[in-house]
């Protein structure tokens, strides 16, 4: 467990904060590309600080503080021009830099505007997702992980926002054995409620997820590799020899999946399901536009959606309260990967308060090109095993993996 002020230590994510201080080191996805398309003015909560992210009219992208500078109105309802954000009360105008380009009532020969800046944060685009840096200079190199930059694929974007920490998600990805509950026993009893009994009297839904016999965790250059075996594996499998990648201090990695935790403040994350799959045949090699769209979390009656694999472990993050109360938890040896990752936060908060760049901050463009992560999934693997088994031509048996992946995607995790 962790005392109460520990807790507050490595949970409070606002400007000055401890935690907070690390995580400005790191790029954030704040709205996908495509958010942009119905209205280039979007509200944006991150790290604790209340900003506007908008597109000019040159398709330029800026991020300023949400307040105008003149009378305090949220510039959410600001006005895009050529070369900036105009606030729709009076007309002052900023660019993506944060200056005050026009003050239309001040008279002509005032250099007001000259002394009038805004906050302002750098922003990019990369793999249809927006990312923004809110710390020091330098500003490092936003990382073009694998599936962020690869060709001839197809992406989506699901987005849902979390009334939580963003720690008690991580946690999550770093506690392997309640998939075999969370996921495989509730899910069955989930879905069979749902469905219904056969005349035997048993769930028609069976969802076994094998019980682990054997759970290990290390640190790697990007972060922590879990390992499983679970009944009837062994240490050959792919679970095992190549493990399963949380890239600090905010990523998940399943297969062809990311996922995103980002701290909107110290009670919500902002959460982003990113997926890639392979084109097939025939298909554009490239995408128009990135969708993306939402994945919901509670029901019409504000009940937690349990009936697919993220909506379970949302549920389970939500439920521990806004900042889970670490100081009552009772840990146990299954929570071996939960110690780790908490121990890594605070070497690494050690690294930044030395003056140090903590681990993924990247400044070599040379190693940027792209960051390849090892996964004990791959589409490709998983096809080409199909097509030895069933014969089947090697396109085609991506196709058929493609179609069950896509079938399973909202329900990558753990």
């Amino acid at each position: 467990m962790l005392g109460r002020e520990e807790n507050e230590r490595l949970t409070r994510v606002g400007p000055g904060t401890p935690m907070g201080t690390l995580l400005r080191r790191y790029w954030f996805p704040i709205a996908g590309k495509a958010d942009l398309d119905a209205n280039p003015v979007k509200a944006i909560k991150l790290l604790g600080e209340d900003l506007v992210l908008f597109r000019d009219r040159r398709g330029r992208l800026g991020l300023i503080g949400e307040r105008c500078p003149h009378r305090r109105v949220s510039m959410r309802y600001g006005i895009p021009e050529e070369d900036g954000l105009r606030c729709c009360y009076h007309g002052w105008m900023f660019d993506s830099q944060g200056r005050c380009l026009e003050m239309p009532a001040e008279p002509p020969e005032s250099s007001f505007k000259d002394r009038v800046r805004t906050l302002a944060y750098p922003v990019e685009e990369l793999g249809g997702l927006v990312f923004a840096y809110l710390g020091p200079e330098p500003t490092p190199l936003l990382p073009r992980w694998d599936l962020l930059v690869m060709d001839n694929v197809w992406r989506d974007i699901g987005v849902t926002v979390i009334p939580c920490n963003w720690m008690q998600c991580m946690e999550n990805s770093l506690d392997p054995v309640h998939t075999e509950w969370l996921h495989g026993r509730y899910y069955e009893y989930i879905m069979g409620r749902s469905a219904g009994k056969d005349a035997g009297g048993e769930r028609m839904v069976k969802r076994v997820i094998g019980h682990h016999l054997k759970i290990g965790f290390h640190v790697f250059a990007h972060g922590i590799v879990k390992r499983r075996v679970r009944l009837g594996g062994s240490e050959d499998d792919p679970s095992w020899r190549i493990g399963h990648p949380i890239l600090f201090p905010n990523i998940l990695r399943v297969g062809w999946t990311f996922q995103f935790r980002v701290p909107m403040d110290d009670t919500h994350t902002y959460h982003v399901m990113y997926q890639v799959l392979p084109v097939p045949p025939g298909a554009e090699p490239t995408q128009e536009r990135v969708p993306v769209y939402p994945i919901p979390l509670t029901d019409e009656r504000g009940e937690h959606i349990t009936n697919f694999v993220l909506g379970q472990d949302m549920m389970a993050w939500v439920t521990q309260g806004p900042v889970a109360e670490r100081d009552l938890e009772k840990l146990g040896d299954s929570d071996q990967g939960v110690i780790l990752f908490r121990r890594l936060l605070r070497d690494q908060l050690a690294v930044v308060a030395a003056g140090g760049d903590p681990m993924n901050v990247f400044r070599d463009v040379a190693a940027n090109k792209c960051i390849d992560i090892p996964v004990e999934y791959s589409l490709i693997e998983a096809a080409r095993a199909r097509s030895l088994a069933t014969g089947q031509a090697p396109w085609s048996a991506l196709l058929d993996t493609v179609e069950n992946a896509w079938a399973r995607a909202p329900e990558s995790a753990g």
